[in-house]
Parts: C-alpha cells; sequence; structure tokens
C-alpha cells in the first residue's frame, strides 16, 4: 500500500478532514520573531549588512552623564559608549568609526569624555550630523578625522551652563570659565574655527530666543570652519572608506620601513 493510499483511507476514517499537522519549534520561533519584529520596527522585516569592516555608532537624545535623567528622557548613557570604543580600538576586524549625531546635547565632562576617546583613536573617523548636534554634541561631532553635516542639520552654541545647586562665590564663576576653555580648546584643536569666531557665537545675543548663543545651519557650520563638509550617509561612508585605504598603505609603508 503506497502513502497516497494510507492518506486517503485515513482522511476518509476522520470525516474528510485531515488531522493538522503538528507545528516544529522552529516554525514556532519563526513567528514569534515575526510578532516581535512586527511589535518592535513596524515591519516584517529589515535589511541585514553584511559583515562590514565599518562599525556605526549613534548618539542621540540627551548625552547621560554622573546624574540619571528621569525615563521619558531620550537618552545616550556615556558608560555604554566608552566600552564600545574601546572594543573598537582592540579589535582588528573593525577599521574605521562611523559617528552618527543626533542630540540635544547633556553633561559637559561626559560629552567632553566620549569627544577625548574617538579622537585619540588610531583608526580612520568620521561623523555625521543629522537633524542637530547641539551643546556639548559640538565637541563630539569635531571630534572625528573628517566631519559632515546635513544640509538641514542645525548646531547650537551657547555657554556651559550649570543645574541644581549653585554657591554664589567667585569660585564658581571661575569654575564655569575654566570648563568652557576646555570645551573650547578642544573644538579649536579639531576643526578649523577660529577662536574669535567661535567665542563670537556662543557669547552672541538676540539669536536665540530664550538663551545666549548662535543657532548654526549646515551650509554656515562649514563656512565657519567647524564642519569639514556638507553631506549625508553616502558621503561619509565613502570618505571613511578612503580613509581606510590611505591608512592601510600609511601602515604598509611604516612596515616596509621598518
Amino acid at each position: 500500500m503506497n502513502d497516497e493510499l494510507k492518506a486517503y483511507l485515513k482522511e476518509s476514517n476522520n470525516g474528510g478532514q485531515t488531522e493538522p499537522a503538528e507545528k516544529k519549534p522552529e516554525d514556532q520561533n519563526n513567528k514569534g520573531s515575526l510578532v516581535e519584529k512586527i511589535q518592535q520596527l513596524g515591519q516584517t522585516n529589515i535589511p541585514q549588512a553584511e559583515q562590514s569592516n565599518i562599525h556605526c555608532l549613534t548618539i542621540v537624545g540627551q548625552i547621560e552623564g554622573h546624574m540619571q535623567l528621569p525615563p521619558q528622557n531620550k537618552t545616550t548613557k556615556y558608560e555604554h559608549l566608552i566600552p564600545q570604543i574601546v572594543a573598537i580600538e582592540q579589535n582588528p576586524k573593525i577599521e574605521g568609526l562611523l559617528l552618527i549625531l543626533n542630540t540635544v546635547g547633556g553633561d559637559v565632562e561626559a560629552g567632553l569624555a566620549l569627544a577625548e576617546m574617538v579622537a585619540s583613536l588610531s583608526k580612520p573617523t568620521v561623523s555625521l550630523v543629522l537633524g542637530g548636534g547641539h551643546s556639548i554634541g559640538v565637541p563630539i561631532a569635531v571630534s572625528a578625522n573628517y566631519s559632515f553635516i546635513a544640509e538641514t542639520a542645525t548646531m547650537t552654541i551657547h555657554p556651559v551652563r550649570l543645574t541644581g545647586l549653585v554657591i554664589g562665590v567667585p569660585q564658581t564663576f571661575e569654575y564655569l570659565d575654566k570648563m568652557q576653555d576646555r570645551v573650547i580648546n578642544f573644538v579649536m584643536k579639531h576643526s578649523n574655527v577660529s577662536e574669535e569666531k567661535f567665542k563670537e557665537l556662543m557669547f552672541s545675543q538676540g539669536n536665540l530666543t530664550r538663551d545666549i548663543g548662535t543657532n548654526v545651519v549646515g551650509d554656515d557650520a562649514v563656512e565657519y570652519g567647524l564642519i569639514n563638509e556638507v553631506g549625508g550617509v553616502g558621503q561619509a561612508l565613502k570618505k571613511l572608506n578612503e580613509l581606510i585605504e590611505e591608512n592601510k598603505q600609511h601602515m604598509e609603508q611604516g612596515e616596509i620601513i621598518q
């Protein structure tokens, strides 16, 4: 008796109804994964990137430092990024870093710590400002070897401020002034903007409604020397690949010389 006849007799004995096939664990896992993707991402599938030699690091929302922000705030925790940057430096398969920013700023010391770590990487780095790279996001944006800004993106440059308890003594203002100098010196060192121009933008009055400073749009950021070029993801990746090739050539020449 062949298999088709057995199946027919089984169907006849069940009143013409076939028994449902047992669900395999694989099918159940796939269904669960599909539902999870729809709930979290709003779509059934997402594009998968092939194994890449470029690591993409995003800094979005508010940069969270020593104080934990309320749960409704979109934050980037600097203690999460520091181990990633160390891993990027150590991993030989990663040859370049693409840094994407859309941040309102945040903790000054945490932001400077991230900027210093990116600037000290031995591997090529490219930053891209999308939407906004405000406040302490400015030093992070200029910390890369080459920086891009979207045409509609903005960067707010304003003086350093304190939140919470402030003691009205001269030492408090001296502390603020020294912290501000740290930010200014870092931006001077890693961009082409002059100190006079940067301070002019920082202490400008009348540009912001409730603050002192300037809101710099994409083309203006390039004109002032803060950012290298106006562009998007395609241009940033192209430049990063160029820097990676240049770095490889320098390393090969160095090995030959040695």
